[in-house]
């Protein structure tokens, strides 16, 4: 099976976002810090989300879902005025922010009966594993390299130890995600280890698997429990290898890097 259809998690309360920083912003870019509002966050004169939504079309992608908020009307407005060539856009109201599951199950009726990839709003992932994703039959998710992290994206090494590390099992395929890895379990991990950057490719079954877990110690509805059971009930997630670099817009001192990194993109939508 192949897939064009994709959801974007684009309401993040950007609780980082709205802290103060030592970060040069402009006056659009402080605005849209203060409101949390990262997936729009003007880089370049474009917000953010266009250059994942260009990067979605690229990989063939072409029927985007973005999960907003009720409050997130000045979304609606800026895309339903665009002339779109190669996207459809659709919309997913999260009631209230409950999470990336509560998130995922909200355009449960977008994706329907089909696979469906699923990344996060404030992430800029590389063309070619989105395009893998969308060619894969079945469930899957992205594994990042450590080193191609480093060298592709504007996230620093030191910082990529607190993310989630995603282990294999003997047939290559998902065992289990490791949160927040311990240092004795980095070092048993090893340089090569695969990390979760939140890009996947889910089956209809997601959405059952949605509506069974519990919250979280966060108080959160998490899409990794609801891949965790699916998986512990015999679903099985390919893993797809990518050396490639992922942008990461989570706080203030990101935004000037990230401009930088997307001064001389083009964005087609």
């Amino acid at each position: 099976m192949a897939t064009n259809k994709a959801i974007v998690m684009a309401r993040g309360l950007g609780s980082r976002m709205k802290k103060d920083a030592d970060a040069s912003l402009t006056p659009d870019q402080a605005a849209a810090a203060a409101s949390g509002a990262k997936a729009m966050m003007p880089l370049g004169g474009r917000p953010f989300l266009d250059h994942s939504l260009s990067r979605l079309a690229d990989a063939g992608l072409t029927e985007v879902c973005l999960v907003i908020g009720p409050e997130h009307t000045g979304v609606r407005d800026y895309y339903d005025s665009l002339d779109l060539e190669r996207i459809e856009i659709f919309y997913a109201v999260q009631e209230e922010p409950r999470g990336t599951a509560d998130a995922v199950a909200a355009a449960g009726w977008f994706a329907g009966s089909d696979q469906v990839v699923v990344i996060n709003g404030d992430n800029l992932y590389p063309t070619e594993a989105l395009a893998t994703l969308a060619r894969t039959d079945g469930s899957a998710t992205v594994g990042f390299t450590p080193a191609g992290l480093v060298a592709g994206s504007n996230i620093p090494a030191d910082r990529m130890t607190a993310f989630a590390t995603i282990t294999p099992d003997a047939d290559g395929a998902l065992a289990e995600i490791v949160e927040k890895p311990t240092p004795e379990q980095l070092e048993e991990f090893g340089p090569d280890r695969l990390i979760s950057m939140n890009c996947w490719l889910f089956t209809p079954a997601i959405f059952d698997a949605c509506a069974r877990i519990e919250e979280s110690a966060r108080g959160e509805l998490e899409i990794v429990d609801a891949v965790r059971l699916l998986v512990a009930e015999g679903e099985r997630f390919a893993i797809v290898p990518s050396g490639d670099g992922v942008l990461d817009l989570s706080s203030r001192g990101d935004i000037a890097s990230v401009a930088a990194l997307l001064e001389d993109a083009e964005v087609k939508l």
